[in-house]
């Protein structure tokens, strides 16, 4: 292997780590990243899916100390057992739309293109949530009920359309339903665990043919620049939310998304459709 995949290699995992918990849509970036460095082929959807697991493992470290509280607790302890119900309702709506649907979404919706327009769409969501009045119910995780987990796991579907974002359907759908900035933020983290987990293990398992010993050393490198860029940005967004809304990121998607469409309609790049 030369370095220039090894160099890809890292600069996905970097994108991966930085865009898989904001409300930016980690999918569309490697999709566009992807293209672009011309690393979307099979082995680099698999590529994507191992770096994945190093952005939940640095999700999982950040939080070791209530995950294990939670864990340590099932069955014996009321808020522990609470949490894992919780999780887990809010968990099953993806699950279960995304067995049935996921082959015709990646068929026709998994190309730059729709991406671009799923951006933009997503950043007037982001607007028009944060500038509706807000009443919070819901200020810590632990305060919220089985009914609100049920909404924030209907809003998580709609990340099923590459470009809208896991966390920005859950962080923004927990805006809507009364869950305050923190509360909608740490549960989108604690909520990208068996989420992405199950996507990766599933995933794993349809491509295990793909899977060589000789990308190894290709997949190690994506899966810690994934891991470490993860870690710094899930520290980096719990201080931003504590003094800040999500109107930057929206506009962040708006240009995003105009500069992809532009650069297609110009020629200056061959964005597949």
């Amino acid at each position: 292997m030369g370095i220039l995949i090894f160099i890809k290699a890292f600069l996905l995992g970097i994108v991966e780590g930085l865009t898989e918990f904001l409300p930016v849509s980690s999918t569309g970036h490697l999709i566009l990243a992807g293209a672009l460095l011309d690393f979307n082929d099979a082995r680099g959807r698999l590529f994507e899916i191992v770096i994945q697991s190093g952005a939940i493992l640095a999700v999982c470290w950040e939080y070791r100390a209530r995950v294990m509280s939670v864990v340590r607790g099932l069955g014996r302890v009321p808020q522990a057992n609470r949490f894992a119900l919780n999780v887990s309702i809010a968990f099953v709506p993806l699950a279960v739309v995304g067995l049935l649907f996921k082959k015709a979404i990646e068929r026709h919706l998994f190309s730059p293109l729709p991406v671009a327009f799923a951006f933009i769409v997503g950043a007037f969501f982001i607007l028009w949530a944060e500038r509706r009045r807000h009443e919070v119910r819901v200020r810590e995780v632990d305060e919220m009920t089985p009914l609100d987990a049920l909404k924030v796991g209907l809003a998580q579907m709609a990340a099923l359309i590459p470009g809208t974002s896991r966390s920005g359907a859950t962080i923004i759908g927990g805006l809507f339903f009364g869950l305050s900035r923190k509360a909608a933020t740490e549960f989108s983290f604690f909520l990208a665990i068996p989420t992405l987990f199950a996507a990766t293990l599933y995933s794993l398992y349809k491509e295990r043919a793909l899977l060589s010993l000789d990308d190894f050393g290709l997949f190690s490198v994506g899966f810690l620049a994934a891991f470490v860029s993860a870690f710094l940005c899930v520290r980096w967004l719990l201080r931003f939310v504590s003094s800040h809304d999500f109107t930057p990121f929206a506009w962040y998607r708006i240009v995003f998304g105009v500069v992809v469409l532009a650069s297609w309609r110009a020629g200056f790049v061959a964005w597949s459709v």
